[in-house]
Order: structure tokens, then C-alpha cells, then sequence
């Protein structure tokens, strides 16, 4: 079976997985073998991706791998070559008005007029769609908690408040899907934190499927709900943070590894790794430790230490990406 087939199989495997643990939600993006040839040249390799309503996606790829393009494929920057690519069920490809009516789009800090104030920008804006009431605009300035500064010029506001802004902007026409492109860059530890929130309440409470793309791996593992790890043009790896914090270890540091690691897996059904004569990597409920090392002394296995590993999605981009540069 060629690396083209066995990609395709596990993205299919992957799309049945993404249905069956999002139940009965609909997604709002799809993509469906979408593929980009440049000059001849495979950037993106037939990917196929679901964001669901509610649902915070994470989208990672080292260097080249091809995030920037399919993003710009999303937003109709740029055409794909086969493939399909729908947003709140209009094709891109077939009725593209409709489909980005269905998206709010921020990449990295949102340009405003800063001569004038936050709820005069969203007039102007306001004024370029259709629809889009006072009552609309207010419902979106106390969203995202500007009431007390709404009124002041823009160019008296913080980076975060900027953000905020822009995405009350991007939300005022109710689109079903939000893309953030970087949206942290430039904020302190304590706006990054702020921002979380915003975009976990909002996922919520306006039931959006938000795709943000971020370098900041510790961030997007407590941001997003999923993520896709891209390389070479290709979909590696789709799996649900919670997924990943669940792929635990217990490092044990002891005399005799073969014989605790048969004890471990037929007392405690855990998985044993071996690493060398004197450690071993037990995947075990970790309640089951205490009794585990019980047994370990009843047996006269020397113990001299015990560590918990957990892995992160940082150590999973790792892995997957080579090592590659993150972008």
C-alpha cells in the first residue's frame, strides 16, 4: 500500500472517529480531500478536517507544511486544486458569498481606525453588511467585555482590548465559524490567559466552531478541544486534548524490571515498558500506585523512586513533526 492510500485511510479513520465523539452536532467547516498543487508541486496532499459548532480546533504545522495554505484555501485567498471545502454547509468552491457569510476571520492584531472609538468602528463595519442592528452590535460589545470602554478612542486601548474589538467585528454578523490566525501574538502572560477564556465562553454561548492557529503549544492545549497536526501537506494526527493528558505514565526506578513488569500487567492489566535494567514505564490507573508499590516491597522488589509522566502536546508535535520549526 503506497503513503498516499495509508494516508488517506487514516484520515478516513480519523473523520469516523471526529463523528462519533462530537454526536449530534453539526460541523461547521469540512474539508474533503482538498488538495493544492503548486508548479506542479504537492503542497497540500488530499486533507480532510471537521470543526464542529461549539468546538475550540487547533491547528498546528512546523515550518512548510502547509497550515498557511489551507487556511488560505478556507477563506477563498486562495483556490484549491481538487477537493471540496464547505463552511456552515455552503460550498466554497460552488456558492462562496454564502460560505464566508458564515465566517469571522482575525489574523494576528486587527487593523481599526484608531482616531476613532471602539463602538464607531463597529458602526463602520456594521455599515458594510447587512443586518447587523444596534441592538446587535451592543450584544456583542458586552460578549466580549468592553461596556466601560467602548466609548474611548482606540487608539487608547490595549493590545487585548484590540482583540476584543476585533472579534465583537467578526462575530456582529453571526457567522458560524470563527478563524484566529495567531491571535496571542504580542500579548502579556496575563492577556494570553484572558483571551482563553474569551474564546472558550464564546465557543459556548454562541455555539461558534472557532479554528485558531497558534505556535504556543502549552496555550492551545488549554485553549482548543482538538487539534490537527499538518506536515509535509498531509493531516498526521487528529486527536482531542483530553486524549492526550489521558496518555499518562508511571516511571519506576527499581531492582529486578522484568519481573515487576509481569507482576504490573497481570495483577494491574497496565502496559510495561521497559527502558533499561533498572526503569520501566507503567500505564496504569494512577489511584492503583500506592497498591502497586505495596506489591512491588511484598516481593521483594527494591524501589528507589517513583515519577509520574505526562504527556503533553508539545511532546506529541515532537514526535510527529521531527523536531521541525513551528510556524
Amino acid at each position: 500500500m503506497n503513503d498516499q492510500k495509508i494516508n488517506e485511510c487514516k484520515n478516513q479513520e480519523s473523520e469516523t472517529l471526529e463523528i462519533k465523539d462530537r454526536g449530534n452536532k453539526d460541523p461547521v467547516l469540512e474539508l474533503k480531500n482538498v488538495k493544492k498543487t503548486i508548479r506542479k508541486k504537492d503542497i497540500i496532499k488530499g486533507i480532510d478536517l471537521s470543526v464542529y459548532e461549539g468546538e475550540v480546533f487547533g491547528f498546528l504545522g512546523p515550518n512548510g507544511a502547509g497550515k498557511t495554505t489551507t487556511l488560505r484555501m478556507i477563506v477563498g485567498l486562495i483556490r484549491m486544486t481538487e477537493g471540496e471545502i464547505t463552511i456552515g454547509g455552503y460550498s466554497v468552491k460552488k456558492d462562496f458569498v454564502k460560505a464566508m457569510e458564515n465566517v469571522g476571520c482575525i489574523i494576528e492584531n486587527p487593523e481599526m481606525y484608531d482616531y476613532l472609538s471602539g463602538w464607531e468602528n463597529l458602526k463602520v463595519l456594521a455599515s458594510m453588511e447587512t443586518g447587523i442592528t444596534k441592538e446587535r452590535i451592543k450584544d456583542m460589545v458586552s460578549l466580549v467585555g468592553l461596556e466601560k470602554r467602548i466609548d474611548d478612542k482606540v487608539y487608547t486601548y490595549s493590545l487585548g482590548m484590540k482583540q476584543r474589538l476585533g472579534i465583537a467585528q467578526a462575530l456582529m454578523k453571526r457567522p458560524k465559524l470563527l478563524i484566529l490566525d495567531e491571535p496571542t501574538n504580542g500579548l502579556d502572560p496575563a492577556g494570553i490567559s484572558e483571551f482563553r477564556r474569551l474564546i472558550r465562553s464564546l465557543a459556548e454561548k454562541e455555539n461558534l466552531g472557532v479554528l485558531v492557529s497558534s505556535h504556543i503549544l502549552a496555550e492551545m492545549e488549554m485553549m482548543t478541544d482538538r487539534v490537527a497536526i499538518i506536515r509535509q501537506g498531509s493531516i498526521v494526527k487528529v486527536i482531542s486534548v483530553d486524549e492526550i493528558i489521558k496518555e499518562k505514565g508511571i516511571t519506576y526506578r527499581l531492582q529486578s524490571p522484568e519481573k515487576a513488569k509481569i507482576l504490573i500487567e497481570q495483577e494491574f492489566h497496565g502496559e510495561v515498558q521497559i527502558k533499561n535494567n533498572m526503569e520501566l514505564v507503567a500505564f496504569v490507573n494512577e489511584e492503583d500506585v500506592p497498591t502497586i508499590n505495596q506489591r512491588l516491597f511484598s516481593e521483594g522488589i527494591a524501589l528507589y523512586y517513583v515519577s509520574k509522566n505526562q504527556k503533553s502536546l508539545e511532546d506529541l508535535f515532537l514526535q510527529l513533526t521531527a523536531g521541525d520549526e513551528i510556524v
